[in-house]
Parts: C-alpha cells; structure tokens; sequence
C-alpha cells in the first residue's frame, strides 16, 4: 500500500481507539465505507461520460470559436 505493514496500522488502530473511544469507531467505520462506495460509484460514472469528452477533443474541433 504506501509502506504500511501489520505493526504500523496495528498502532493506528491503536492510537485511532485512544482519539476516538470505542463508541465512536463503528461510526467512523460506517461513514467512511460510505465515503469510499460514493467515490466509486462517482469515479465509475465519470468513466461512463468520458467517450463523449474524447470526441469534444479531437484535433478537428479544436478550432476557436468564429474561425473556421
């Protein structure tokens, strides 16, 4: 991933349990699950609108506007 191993994220997990309490993980577990499907599905419908976008760019359609 970026470096991390099983020790360092233990001691996240850790130091995230003594910041937040233990009522609080599952909701920040919650909220954040939901974060990452709503990047994903957002990311997933950019794919979907970018074969419109290649053609808007193509070198035919590059001319300024009132040039032709």
């Amino acid at each position: 991933m970026f470096g991390l191993g099983s020790p360092e994220l233990m001691v996240i997990l850790v130091i995230a349990f003594l910041v937040f309490g233990g009522s609080k993980l599952p909701e920040l577990g919650a909220g954040l699950g939901k974060g990452i499907t709503a990047f994903k599905k957002g990311l997933s419908a950019r794919e979907n609108e970018t074969p419109g976008l290649e053609e808007a760019s193509s070198p035919e359609n590059n001319h300024p506007p009132g040039r032709s």
